[in-house]
């Protein structure tokens, strides 16, 4: 399968979903610069309940901030947007745009990536021609009530069959990130771990120290 150019570069690292809804009622622009001038790798925006307008100025503000900072800007669910802002890519769910159809609307150099909760649907999103082949939850998580179990367990069976980077996804924080890159994650996305933190910048660093140890040692 051919990626879109340099996927597997630049999917990786700690990816950072930026919700307004779990930010504790704080900007969610500082909330993106802290994080990626702290080293994450890559910022979504998810933005579940506001008119597509008010999405496609927080996410053309967010896309400065990551170019700014060198990192990836994905929107989650909808492609138009994406395309609109010159984000790199799109996020969607099991329920949401086929990825054939979110190419169509995306430019040629724009990613998709896909949320999995069990193997079969991980391996299917690969053959669709996902990007990256995001698998969770991993751990509980307070961000999304209709989240379904996937655990460690299909991350490393997932993480060893597809030839793309994998994205582990749910109730993720410092104390079980590092069980993650064990298991073969490329990435670690996290939310409330940064977003609700003290100190949304030193949570940011501890992650991607942790990680990138992790990684290092498998």
């Amino acid at each position: 399968m051919t990626l879109r150019p340099a996927v597997s570069k630049i999917i990786g690292g700690i990816y950072v979903i930026v919700d307004p809804d779990h930010c504790a009622g704080r900007d969610i622009f500082d909330i993106a610069e802290a994080a990626t001038g702290a080293g994450a790798s890559v910022i979504q925006l998810r933005h579940k309940h506001a008119p597509e307008a008010v999405v496609t100025d927080e996410a053309r503000t967010i896309t400065q901030i990551c170019r700014a900072n060198n990192a990836v800007f994905i929107v989650n669910d909808l492609p138009s947007i994406a395309a609109e802002v010159g984000a790199d890519g799109v996020h969607v769910g099991q329920g949401d745009l086929p990825i054939a159809e979110c190419r169509v609307i995306l430019k040629p150099h724009q990613i998709v990536g896909k949320s999995n909760a069990l193997f079969e649907e991980a391996i299917a999103s690969f053959e669709e021609g996902a990007d990256y082949i995001a698998v969770g939850s991993i751990y509980t998580t307070t961000t999304k009530s209709d989240t379904r179990p996937a655990g460690l367990a299909t991350l490393r069976a997932v993480a060893d069959r597809v030839n793309a980077p994998t994205v582990a996804i749910g109730g993720i924080n410092a104390s079980n990130i590092a069980a993650v890159a064990q298991a073969g994650a490329d990435s670690a996305c996290v939310a409330t771990a940064i977003t609700l933190a003290p100190d949304p910048a030193a949570a940011t660093r501890e992650l991607v120290e942790r990680f990138g140890e992790a990684q290092t040692s498998i």
